[in-house]
């Protein structure tokens, strides 16, 4: 890799997991091997899930995390979900959001977003508990 290439993929990394809070090892082996298409992508990923004219980043988060509910990847639900509260959605919102796919996607969508809260009130509690120790 080019010293070139490889400043721009330092940077990628840091910046991604900056933004999202997460980066995947499969974003990882992408932008190591083709850091042109991964840059590429992030540019599509920043534009669909960052704050629009209307529709604030948080709700954003959330119709990414339903979709991917609906498609079974519990991983990247989760993710999508903590990055929705970063961005100031209460768990309400995150709730309401996921009883909203009951009709279209079923309950296996729901229940997807709900292991999501479970997970993060799991981790805030184990947090909390190590702080009190």
């Amino acid at each position: 890799m080019s010293e070139d290439k490889e400043q721009r993929f330092q940077a990628y990394v840091e910046n991604a997991k900056k933004e999202r809070g997460y980066l995947p090892a499969s974003m990882v082996y992408a932008a190591r091997h083709d850091i042109d298409f991964i840059e590429a992508y992030d540019r599509i990923y920043a534009t669909t899930l960052n704050d629009g004219q209307e529709f604030p980043a948080k709700y954003r988060e959330l119709v990414c995390a339903g979709v991917l509910a609906f498609r079974g990847f519990d991983a990247a639900v989760l993710e999508h979900v903590r990055r929705a509260i970063r961005l100031g959605a209460t768990r309400r919102e995150v709730l309401d959001a996921f009883e909203s796919t009951l009709i279209p996607g079923g309950w296996p969508t729901v229940s997807a977003g709900l292991r999501a809260l479970l997970k993060i009130e799991e981790e805030e509690q184990a947090q909390q508990g190590k702080g009190a120790a």
